[in-house]
């Protein structure tokens, strides 16, 4: 126990090098949750109206710059999926040992600027040769966060090989691009029965969640009283069709050596049906996005972007997975794919129980009257469900306790306290629904409210931004880095991706993220950080209980 106390934090990082493959997908989801981010809190259609560069960026946003977007990444993939053999033969140091941090440091520094020239852009309606300056220095800035990302994540080497091995990989999906085009262009007469299907689709869809929701096919409205969108023609999902249909036609012919036809052309109809439905999903997702008290994020981040993230996942999925069923090609193989998906993931249990709360939340919201959550206890039987089913993992983490964690609680609920004000919420009393509901369904609410608070939210969220993501930012064989050790921009960055978790409280959030990794590191113990976590709930609700400051709930 004494030895514990004395040990020096270990600063040492891991030598074997991630698979490049995990290198380049954590480059996509950090471009393409900081491009999220950014675009739901600007309103694109500012520049309606602009004329010169700001009007051009206009008419090159929406679908085009998704389409761009998107056939950079299946780029990629058809040529890992030609080049697979060169990239394994890659040498250890054309890869990298592991993220390069000053570049990464140099990313978020470029992101920030990017996104306050954004701002300016996109809400100042700037006109003249000012505004075409804003336009240029903000196109060069934001290609300048991607270059530093990129060389954050693998070196100049590898991006090098890269382009030597793509070959001709660049006019097959030059081709895919303008066929999608074409055909979206001289197919619009089909748009609108398109669109009613898709909206009864979306309606069908949120019908178990939103009893309440209606759909109109005459003004093609769908929603409810508080929150309703219109399916426009555009909205039907026959762009996304337009894709898939030149995606997977150019797939088959890229690797036509490898596919048994003609039953290979089943995944043509399979694609397109694949990625109407996903279209439908989006709608119905959106809706319930707005219901739940999102409609910001709902009409600007989301209906922006989930589309090209639904073609992405859509692609990849269906042709991947295709490859590994015999029955369409000669290259796939049933056995291994079942052997590869009996090995336990490592990941899971750490953002399972995290991912099942964020779930049950918007579920829950969506199933709210008059603002208030009443099914607030889903959160906390989702959350305990996956603990429960991951609890053999969790028996080789050290859940130790020391006094120290439960001062560091105090301090960070102080520290919360202190900065409220800064958070801008004005204060508000006991929910009208709760205070007026009968005596048990009161008690019980709160009883659930409380355990959330204090059990389940401090192991579900300690488990992701301390147990797992600034270990999985110091190596991708995370469970090799121990738990004492200690860098700058994994410690940054996980307090800081805690603190945006709690919106508004933001700043409040990215101290207490600091402080409960503090409370890890010091001996090692994930219990440390979470009893530090759970305490400082503990507080928090006493207080909001004592005072009725329920805007801090």
């Amino acid at each position: 126990m004494v030895s514990d106390s004395v040990q020096s934090i270990s600063v040492s990082l891991p030598g074997a090098a991630p698979h490049p493959l995990w290198r380049m997908a954590g480059l996509t989801g950090l471009l393409a949750a900081e491009q999220l981010l950014i675009s739901a809190r600007t309103p694109h259609i500012g520049l309606q109206d602009a004329r010169g560069l700001p009007g051009l960026v206009f008419s090159l946003g929406g679908w085009k710059v998704r389409l761009l977007v998107s056939l950079a990444i299946l780029a990629l993939l058809f040529w890992q999926s030609r080049g697979k053999r060169n990239l394994e033969r890659m040498s250890e140091s054309a890869v990298g040992k592991g993220v390069a941090w000053r570049w990464l440091l140099a990313h978020l520094a470029g992101i920030l600027l990017f996104a306050g020239l954004t701002s300016i852009l996109f809400e100042n309606r700037l006109q003249g040769v000012a505004a075409d300056i804003l336009v240029l220095g903000w196109a060069a800035m934001g290609a300048a966060a991607v270059v530093l990302a990129a060389l954050a994540f693998l070196p100049t080497a590898f991006w090098r090989a890269i382009l030597r091995g793509t070959g001709d990989v660049w006019a097959y999906v030059l081709v895919m691009g303008l066929g999608a085009c074409v055909l979206s262009a001289y197919t619009k007469p089909v748009w609108n029965p398109l669109a009613r299907w898709t909206l009864m689709l979306a309606w069908l869809l949120l019908r178990p969640f939103v009893p309440a929701v209606s759909a109109d096919l005459s003004s093609m409205l769908i929603g409810t009283h508080g929150f309703s969108v219109q399916i426009a023609p555009v909205c039907s999902g026959f762009e996304g069709i337009g894709l898939i249909l030149a995606f997977t036609a150019g797939w088959l012919w890229f690797f036509r050596r490898e596919w048994r036809f003609p039953r290979a052309l089943l995944l043509i109809p399979l694609g397109v049906a694949a990625i109407w439905v996903f279209n439908a999903v989006r709608v119905a997702a959106l809706v319930l996005i707005g219901v739940a008290g999102a409609p910001e994020i709902a009409l600007q981040g989301f209906h922006s972007h989930a589309g090209w993230i639904a073609f992405n996942v859509v692609a990849l999925g269906t042709c991947l997975a295709a490859r590994r069923i015999s029955w369409f090609t000669t290259a796939g193989s049933g056995e291994t794919w079942l052997a590869e998906r009996s090995e336990p993931n490592p990941v899971a249990p750490y953002l399972l129980p995290f991912l099942a709360i964020l779930a049950a939340g918007l579920a829950a919201g969506a199933a709210s009257s008059n603002g208030f959550e009443w099914l607030y206890a889903l959160r906390v039987v989702t959350a305990a469900s996956a603990l429960w089913y991951f609890r053999d993992s969790y028996r080789a983490l050290d859940w130790r306790v020391g006094w120290p964690a439960v001062a560091l609680g105090g301090l960070v609920f102080l520290i919360w306290i202190g900065l409220e004000p800064l958070a801008g919420s004005a204060r508000t009393g006991e929910p009208s629904a709760l205070a007026h509901a009968p005596a048990l369904a009161r008690m019980a609410w709160l009883v659930f409210r409380v355990l959330g608070a204090v059990i389940t939210v401090p192991i579900a969220e300690e488990l992701a931004f301390r147990g797992f993501l600034p270990r999985r930012l110091v190596s991708a064989d995370f469970e090799a880095v121990a738990w004492r050790t200690f860098a700058w921009a994994p410690f940054l960055i996980s307090s800081i991706g805690f603190g945006l978790l709690h919106g508004d409280r933001w700043l409040s959030g990215t101290i207490a993220g600091m402080i409960y990794a503090f409370a890890m590191m010091r001996r090692g113990r994930i219990g440390e950080a979470a009893a530090a976590h759970a305490v400082t709930n503990a507080l928090l609700a006493i207080y909001v209980l004592a005072t009725g400051n329920w805007q801090l709930w």
